[in-house]
């Protein structure tokens, strides 16, 4: 084995000789790879195809061990750590060139609880993987909107799905958690042990360690819910959106919905007729028995001539891969932004149209997420999460497939949430984040006063700022 040229967290290259880099090898439970091993393509590929990084060394973790072990090389070797769950962050920081990722991805460890509504599963676990286990009780816990995505990133930057607003985000069902700190310390955390670290991770990223297990509170759900997904012409977006303001203040709990404006595919199941028109989509979900959503959502169904309407009765395992096939792994580009809203005026409403209407590429939408419900149960000073007050979510999707038209999707996107910020107090959903620059004040204003604890917590846990590869709390000391 050649000798391996990695760069250092502070910037310096260096080179890591075979017995180094054997011992840490020979310690593992799970694999080693550097670029020329079999499965290393595979393993540092992203879920975004504008990610395109080569770590020098990449630890397939099989246990917590393996991840103490991970941590420990990197902290004696100095090296910029990135973390790979499922591989499914929109900016792209669970990989990095020429130095360290520590992969969960094998770590699929499950175990349901149905007499006690528990669920105790491993970093590696995807949200689809562990909707599979749940739904055998007919049980499940809040998590996002793509099978695919890992439940690691999404719980520590909140988790927004089809469940927010019966039985709230994804942070505020985690009953407890497994956390490997830079010092190497494998820490159980709950609201009695550890209590300080509990609150960080619920809603604060990836600031104080790699957490290797998740235990979440379950719910019964399903197996079949009603869901609505039905498609007006994007010419009604003004009135759609007024109706979908007037709707959303009165919707029960059991109601989580959203509205999507883009274009409709060239692909079946889409008649060839509405190929290429604009599209207003009511997507909603109905947490409880299916004929009662029915009527709860039929508002959603009447408010004019449909182009399509894909609604009705369904598993609640489709309902959470719904999605999947308009976000590919590793085929398009994806930048995204978000805004939570203070209010869908009419104002806020016409801006949102004429931005859509500016968008480079058909792929990309404009999304207003309705929030409230169980979120908005939870006090603000609880957890770490910043935004639950608001009523709204701005979700801006720039997606698209070439190269030669990033600078123009990106810059609409950006310019996109900087408008609309004179209808909202600045804060954002942290894992639609885009790509945050050097004095970005986006963490500030999301965390607010909490922002100060966030910083004690990160000078305790990480004072070397050895996890930075996220959004990222700079520690003080």
């Amino acid at each position: 084995m050649a000798e391996l040229q990695v760069a250092t967290s502070s910037g310096k290259n260096i080179t890591l000789d075979d017995r180094i880099v054997g011992g840490l090898r020979s310690g593992l439970r799970g694999e080693l790879l550097r670029a020329s091993d079999v499965g290393y393509e595979d393993a540092r590929g992203l879920w975004n195809g504008m990610i395109d990084k080569r770590p020098a060394l990449i630890v397939r973790c099989a246990s917590a061990e393996d991840v103490i072990l991970a941590v420990g090389f990197a902290r004696e070797n100095d090296l910029l750590v990135a973390v790979r769950g499922g591989g499914h962050s929109v900016g792209g920081t669970a990989t990095c060139n020429s130095e360290l990722m520590i992969e969960l991805s094998p770590m699929k460890g499950v175990r349901v609880n149905p007499e006690r509504r528990t669920v105790y599963a491993e970093g590696g676990i995807t949200i689809g993987e562990l909707d599979k286990e749940t739904q055998v009780f007919a049980l499940a816990t809040p998590m996002g909107v793509v099978s695919e995505t890992g439940i690691a990133g999404l719980t520590l930057g909140g988790g927004i799905g089809w469940l927010r607003r019966k039985h709230g985000l994804s942070c505020d069902n985690l009953v407890s958690a497994e956390v490997v700190t830079a010092d190497g310390r494998l820490l159980a955390s709950s609201a009695s042990e550890n209590e300080d670290l509990f609150w960080g991770l619920r809603g604060g990223e990836g600031n104080f360690g790699i957490v290797t297990s998740f235990e979440y509170r379950l719910h019964p759900v399903g197996p079949e819910v009603m869901f609505c997904f039905v498609f007006y012409h994007g010419d009604e977006t003004k009135e759609a959106l007024r109706f979908y303001r007037m709707y959303a203040s009165t919707a029960p709990d059991e109601v989580t919905s959203f509205v999507i404006r883009g274009t409709v595919p060239d692909v079946e199941p889409f008649p060839e007729s509405i190929h290429g028109l604009p599209y207003v989509l009511f997507a909603a979900m109905y947490a409880g028995p299916v004929d009662e959503g029915e009527r709860a959502m039929r508002p959603l169904r009447e408010f004019g001539e449909p182009l399509i309407d894909f609604s009705g009765s369904m598993p609640y395992i489709e309902v959470q891969s719904l999605l999947d096939e308009d976000y590919p792994a590793g085929e398009l580009r994806y930048y995204w932004k978000s805004l939570y809203l203070d209010d869908l005026d009419d104002e806020a409403i016409d801006r949102i149209i004429e931005h859509t209407a500016k968008r480079p590429s058909p792929l990309s939408t404009v999304d207003v997420w309705h929030m409230g419900g169980a979120i908005g149960r939870v006090g603000a000073e609880e957890s770490a999460f910043g935004g639950r007050e608001s009523p709204f979510l701005l979700g801006v999707e720039a997606n698209w497939e070439n190269p030669r038209e990033d600078e123009r999707n990106i810059a609409w996107a950006r310019k996109c949430v900087e408008d609309m910020q004179r209808f909202s107090g600045g804060a954002q959903y942290l894992n639609f984040p885009g790509f945050l620059e050097e004095g970005d004040k986006t963490l500030q204003s999301t965390f607010g006063d909490k922002h100060e604890r966030l910083v004690a917590l990160k000078n305790r846990y990480d004072p070397t700022n050895l996890f930075h590869l996220n959004q990222n709390i700079k520690p003080t000391v």
